[in-house]
């Protein structure tokens, strides 16, 4: 049951986009269409997923042993940075159109914060295995979740009667703004 309320919260109530704030590069700039967010989030799910079990894994059994906590956002980034050039060159070899559809965005995760803090807050919550495991399929899924939810807006804004001065990215913070506080309704659910 800890488990499933441990994925009720990751996904819905501390949301990694709309509640922590993390991974917005790619919210912003990948959300123009839903296919393309689409693509973007199931990246995510297997490179957080992936990035998350290597990093607890080195952590807890490489650098704590060897007293080498410090160097963790090195290790960290240098795993993340090998599991996303392997996505890369798998979605170039086998889904082309997706690969050209993600464009600069897809070594851009990489450098998601997003991809990064749910390494790190595994470690910073000191989770067990399966917590862990359970916790970054489930960050990542809400980010997939808020990032299609966000390309449907705008997918409906494109068409949409939105006045000359806020079309663009105008338009798009404030209805990032505004999922961000719906999101904020689930709130007290669970923690």
């Amino acid at each position: 049951m800890d488990l499933i309320l441990l994925a009720i919260s990751a996904i819905f109530v501390n949301n990694i986009l709309l509640a922590q704030y993390l991974g917005n590069c790619p919210f912003m700039g990948v959300s123009k269409k839903l296919s393309t967010s689409l693509g973007m989030g199931v990246a995510v799910i297997f490179v957080a997923t992936l990035a998350s079990i290597f990093t607890w894994l080195v952590y807890y059994y490489i650098l704590v042993p060897l007293e080498l906590k410090y160097i963790q956002t090195l290790i960290f980034i240098l795993i993340i940075a090998s599991l996303v050039q392997f996505v890369e060159i798998f979605l170039k070899r086998f889904s082309k159109g997706l690969y050209n559809a993600l464009g600069i965005y897809l070594p851009l995760i990489t450098t998601n914060c997003a991809v990064m803090g749910i390494a790190l807050l595994n470690i910073k919550h000191e989770f067990g295995f399966w917590e862990m495991v359970v916790f970054s399929i489930s960050s990542a899924a809400g980010f997939t979740l808020a990032i299609l939810l966000f390309a449907s807006i705008r997918e409906r804004l494109f068409i949409s009667h939105v006045p000359q001065f806020m079309r663009g990215s105008a338009i798009a913070l404030v209805t990032a703004g505004i999922m961000s506080l719906s999101f904020m309704g689930f709130c007290g659910m669970v923690n």
